[in-house]
């Protein structure tokens, strides 16, 4: 074995390490303020979005692409600086070779990442909207590049692919912040259902949150005759951002009243009641 050719070329491999160390140490440089710069350029852009835009989802998720292209750029650079200029070319090549196989790889990542830019431009919803996503119920808090994120009113949180939010019907209970509210109230057959009817509405109307404008005026409907109880559906708008809430509680206030009212008219209120018939045996 010739150590002499060998010690040679590690002579020759330390002297050329020793000649790229200026432009490593630069590319160093230049990674580190790149990626401070990224993150200030990102920050700033997302500012100046919202501003234009008043849109959180969309600024904050234009920025992240802002940054990320920033930091590609980046790399790209510091190679160069570093005598690495084959690197950055063949990471070019790689990439436009590999989109294809990629692609179909992570077919999933893609079609999400896509689906998450088109949301940024035109979404049905915004940032504390309450929606429904198929199954999912709850306030929308943000948008990424793969998944949009709801919490939902039991405190968890939902991490719903963007594809799906494409794909999916999305129902925004909060988007013009009007929507209806429904109950249903049994009265006895010997009370005069038109009676009830109009006591309902005086008591709901009492409440200040109750609309009245047109197309949104609040109504009592006869909806069947039960076993029990004729049974009277009342129907309501309110406006409200805070869907959950709000709602729930201008909700249970109305039955109350709605409640004390009929008593207060003797519109009875009967009760479930099953007859049980016990055969004794002989």
């Amino acid at each position: 074995m010739d150590y002499n050719k060998i010690f040679t070329a590690l002579q020759n491999d330390w002297n050329l390490f020793l000649t790229k160390i200026p432009g490593i140490a630069l590319a160093i440089f230049i990674v580190a303020i790149g990626f401070i710069a990224a993150s200030k350029i990102s920050s700033f852009s997302k500012r100046v979005i919202k501003k234009k835009t008043e849109d959180p989802l969309m600024s904050n998720f234009l920025g992240k692409t802002i940054q990320l292209i920033l930091i590609g750029i980046v790399i790209m650079i510091a190679l160069k600086a570093a005598g690495l200029e084959g690197i950055a070319s063949a990471l070019f090549t790689a990439a436009g070779a590999s989109a294809l196989i990629l692609g179909f790889a992570f077919k999933d990542i893609g079609e999400n990442f896509i689906s998450g830019i088109i949301l940024s431009f035109n979404r049905p919803f915004d940032v504390n909207d309450t929606v429904s996503i198929g199954d999912i119920f709850g306030k929308v808090k943000t948008m990424e590049f793969r998944y949009t994120k709801l919490k939902t009113f039991d405190g968890k949180d939902v991490y719903i692919p963007n594809s799906d939010v494409i794909k999916k019907p999305v129902f925004n209970f909060t988007e013009d912040g009007y929507f209806r509210l429904d109950f249903v109230v049994g009265i006895a057959y010997e009370n005069n259902a038109e009676d009830a009817q109009r006591i309902i509405l005086e008591a709901v109307h009492r409440n200040p949150n109750i609309l009245s404008e047109e197309g949104k005026e609040a109504f009592a409907a006869i909806e069947q005759l039960g076993v029990n109880s004729v049974d009277i559906r009342v129907y309501f708008w309110i406006n409200s951002i805070d869907y959950r809430k709000d709602a729930l509680l201008i909700k249970s206030m109305i039955i109350s009243d709605v409640k004390q009212s009929l008593l207060k008219n003797n519109i009875s209120l009967p009760a479930n009641i099953q007859e049980l018939k016990w055969y004794k045996e002989e």
